[in-house]
């Protein structure tokens, strides 16, 4: 990685204050890759100043609910030292548009058919065509019958 000159280089306080995340979660992301720094010969953490740009892209899309594995698949080709550009934004958010849009529509599906649901987790309602048809489930008995295995009883 080039380094540079001290005026494009932060320290590891520096970089967590003007990001807003703690020391730890950028010891984390480095970690896994996302952001990259190394040490000075007196031994103390310095980041370019490009980190600041990786790291607001990496906290938008968790908020957006992205994986970090996908979000450093996407950091993957784009040099530590790069202030990502408005095209590298496109090329981000055009290869998660669709893995979002995916999550919308389940989501808004889910929210439109939760009513339907009775809240136990067993989905054994008559109209449950895809979880239980037929509500075969339900003809076992009350309860959550996905969640507790069924259990024979003497009586039974």
């Amino acid at each position: 990685m080039k380094k540079g000159d001290a005026k494009q280089t932060l320290a590891v306080g520096e970089v967590a204050r003007r990001s807003g995340v703690a020391v730890s979660t950028l010891h984390y992301y480095e970690r896994k890759g996302l952001i990259e720094g190394w040490r000075t010969a007196g031994n103390q953490r310095r980041y370019h100043r490009a980190v600041l740009r990786r790291i607001a892209i990496v906290r938008i899309a968790q908020r957006a609910g992205i994986s970090l594995a996908v979000i450093h698949e996407a950091l993957a080709d784009l040099p530590h030292d790069h202030v990502p550009t408005a095209s590298d934004w496109r090329r981000f958010t055009n290869t998660w548009k669709d893995m979002l849009e995916e999550r919308i529509v389940s989501l808004t599906q889910l929210r439109d058919q939760i009513t339907s649901c009775i809240g136990c987790g067993c989905l054994s309602l008559a109209e449950c065509p895809l979880r239980n048809p037929d509500d075969v489930l339900g003809k076992r008995g009350p309860g959550p019958r996905r969640l507790v295995p069924h259990r024979r009883t003497r009586d039974a």
